[in-house]
C-alpha cells in the first residue's frame, strides 16, 4: 500500500501541469471549427442542388467521416487532437477516429481477424448501448404518453 502512495506522489510531482482554461478554450475553438466545417459542407451541398435537409445532413456526416478517416490514416488527426483535446470528440469525428485507429493498429493481424474484429470491439458497445438506451427511452416516452394523455 505504501508503494501505491509513493507512486501517486511521484506522479503528482512529475506530471505536467495543465492549464484548464486554455484546454477548454482550445476544445471549444476546435470543436467549433469542426461544426463550422460541417455547416459549410451543408451550404455547399445546398448550392449543388440538394434541397432535402435530411439528405444534406447525411452527406455532411459522411464527408466529415471521410475527412477524419483520411486524416487519421496519414497521422494528421492525432496531431490535431493533441492540441484540440476534447474538441475533436465531436461525435462523428471522434467515433470515426476511434474506428480507423483500431483498424490501423490491427492491420498486421489480417483483414478478418485483425481489422474487422477490432472495428467491432469499438462499434459493438456503441450499437448495443445505443439500441438499449433508445428502447428504454421509447418505453418511458410511451408510458408518459399514456399517463399524461391530453384530450
Amino acid at each position: 500500500m505504501d508503494d501505491i502512495k509513493a507512486y501517486g506522489k511521484y506522479i503528482k510531482a512529475h506530471a505536467k501541469k495543465t492549464n484548464t482554461a486554455l484546454c477548454c478554450l482550445k476544445a471549444f475553438l476546435f470543436g467549433g471549427m469542426i461544426c463550422t466545417t460541417g455547416e459549410a459542407f451543408s451550404d455547399l451541398y445546398a448550392l449543388l442542388g440538394v434541397d432535402d435537409i435530411k439528405t444534406r445532413s447525411a452527406l455532411v456526416s459522411c464527408t466529415l467521416i471521410l475527412i477524419t478517416a483520411a486524416l487519421t490514416g496519414i497521422g494528421v488527426f492525432d496531431r490535431i487532437a493533441k492540441h484540440a483535446g476534447a474538441g475533436t470528440l465531436v461525435p462523428v469525428t471522434g467515433f470515426a477516429n476511434a474506428m480507423i485507429s483500431q483498424a490501423i493498429d490491427a492491420k498486421s493481424e489480417g483483414f478478418i481477424v485483425g481489422v474487422a474484429a477490432k472495428l467491432f470491439t469499438v462499434a459493438g458497445p456503441v450499437v448495443v448501448y445505443g439500441t438499449l438506451a433508445s428502447v428504454i427511452y421509447g418505453i418511458i416516452y410511451y408510458i408518459f404518453k399514456i399517463l399524461f394523455k391530453t384530450a
